[in-house]
């Protein structure tokens, strides 16, 4: 494993790295290789540089892409990724996914429906998910709209938190029916209005949000959590997240809505800890067993 991916995630200081950090060595490194993957194409696309060029780079990422999963790359991060993808049994078509959807955001401004906003996020998030799906491994099928449906909410805790951040690019991620819906412009959005509406707007796609939480929650089968914990802890800080969005009567204009480090280490802790303590104990056995056994 190379430094490089592990320095990225670290440096990164996302909900990623302090999920993930606590997974066994080999799935670690891999969910690191992924991760560094989907930095990489990301920062393709938010660095200043004209849309021409960023479009430019991103079809050459494609296709070392190809030529690394070919075994012929020079790079030595997409030929850990290959390595990662076949160890994990990875479809390659996810890695596509994700860098159509950055293409996307090189010409979109703007998501006239939800159908449109939900098909960004799959591309954007859901594919990072079902990558990681192989490498935590899974019992049901059913992990796969686990997987989906949480990158869907995730992603859209982000766009939430970030309307301001967007709009001073340009951008508006709320489908733009919704606007409608509540009688807010593209220019309340655009020039950061905190009024009635917009919290009426919010409050709204606050709700979608948290449903495909508990959409991904449900679809999450007792035999699967113990391959998903790193998972579920993502699960527990975006839904974190989106309630200090809530909690902020939606406004995201005044101050980005964030989650202290410290807090998500501790919710990392708490998961790990768990886990740790009831598969220890399903391993072993109740504790009255154990002693009736030892003074048998």
């Amino acid at each position: 494993m190379s430094l490089t991916a592990t320095a990225i995630t670290r440096s990164s200081n996302t909900s990623f790295y302090y999920s993930f950090s606590l997974l066994p060595k080999q799935k670690r490194e891999a969910i690191h290789t992924v991760y560094a993957f989907c930095r990489y194409t990301d920062d393709i696309v938010d660095e200043e540089r004209p849309a021409r060029i960023k479009g430019v780079l991103l079809r050459k990422w494609r296709m070392e892409l190809g030529r690394a999963m070919r075994g012929v790359s020079t790079l030595p991060l997409l030929n850990q990724l290959s390595a990662t993808a076949h160890r994990f049994n990875i479809p390659v078509e996810h890695f596509y996914e994700l860098i159509h959807g950055m293409e996307i955001d090189l010409t979109k401004t703007r998501y006239r429906t939800f159908d449109e906003l939900k098909e960004y996020c799959y591309l954007v998030a859901s594919s990072v998910g079902l990558m990681c799906r192989q490498i935590f491994g899974y019992r049901n099928e059913s992990t796969r709209d686990y997987a989906v449906n949480l990158g869907i909410a995730l992603q859209l805790t982000n766009i939430l938190r970030d309307v301001a951040d967007d709009a001073r690019r340009g951008r508006i991620y709320l489908p733009l029916e919704d606007l409608e819906r509540f009688g807010v412009t593209e220019e309340d959005i655009l020039n950061l209005r905190y009024t009635p509406v917009f919290v009426e707007l919010m409050r709204f796609e606050c709700a979608r949000a948290s449903r495909y939480f508990d959409i991904a929650r449900d679809a999450l089968k007792d035999e699967d959590k113990r391959f998903f914990f790193a998972a579920r802890i993502m699960w527990s800080i975006y839904a974190h997240t989106l309630n200090r969005i809530t909690n902020s009567n939606y406004n995201v204009f005044e101050r980005r809505i964030s989650i202290p480090k410290l807090l998500k280490v501790l919710i990392a802790f708490r998961y790990w800890l768990s886990h740790k303590l009831k598969y220890s104990w399903l391993k072993r056995g109740p504790l009255w067993k154990r002693a009736g056994a030892s003074l048998s």
